[in-house]
């Protein structure tokens, strides 16, 4: 299954990354990524995190949806369905398959502490409110896909995060 993550054009701030808090160039490591109770491995804050930290870059090799189709065919098959795309713009994605960071681990969540910001063809993870240590780090994934939502699509996207108001899907709502 090939996710395409649409949260990377979900909001461009290139004009007040000065304003960013960056803690980790002070203060060393934000997160480690360990066993989730969500998915797999998650990131897990190992400081208090304040609202508006630049936590990590989105890192990999840049490639086009073309490409994509081509690693990671479309099958729903065991071992398919795991990658780690980011989509950039409508023709470039980043794939943390390839010189990826621990970024790539963390997990989606219907009511986040973190988001995507997309800042030219780079995608940064931010938080969006106080995270205190031991916390996940959660964002968004906010896939958006272009055919019909269908109950099918949405159980083969499902969300395992839990929450209250959890959407049942990592979909984002159609445009």
């Amino acid at each position: 299954m090939v996710e395409r993550s649409a949260a990377a054009g979900s909001r461009s701030r290139s004009d007040q990354t000065k304003s960013i808090t960056t803690l980790k160039k002070t203060t060393g490591r934000l997160f480690v990524v360990k066993r989730s109770g969500i998915h797999g491995k998650g990131g897990f804050a190992v400081q208090s995190i304040p609202k508006g930290t630049r936590l990590i870059e989105y890192k990999g090799e840049i490639i086009t949806w073309a490409s994509v189709d081509r690693r990671y065919p479309d099958d729903e098959g065991p071992g398919q369905n795991h990658t780690f795309l980011f989509e950039v713009d409508d023709k470039r994605v980043i794939d943390a398959n390839v010189g990826g960071n621990s970024a790539r681990w963390l997990n989606h969540s219907c009511t986040p502490n973190c988001e995507a910001v997309g800042e030219d063809d780079r995608i940064f993870i931010e938080s969006i409110k106080p995270i205190k240590p031991g916390e996940e780090l959660l964002y968004d994934y906010n896939i958006q896909l272009p055919e019909r939502h269908t109950p099918a699509l949405k159980r083969r996207y499902l969300c395992r995060c839990g929450t209250r108001r959890c959407r049942g899907t990592i979909l984002g709502k159609k445009r």
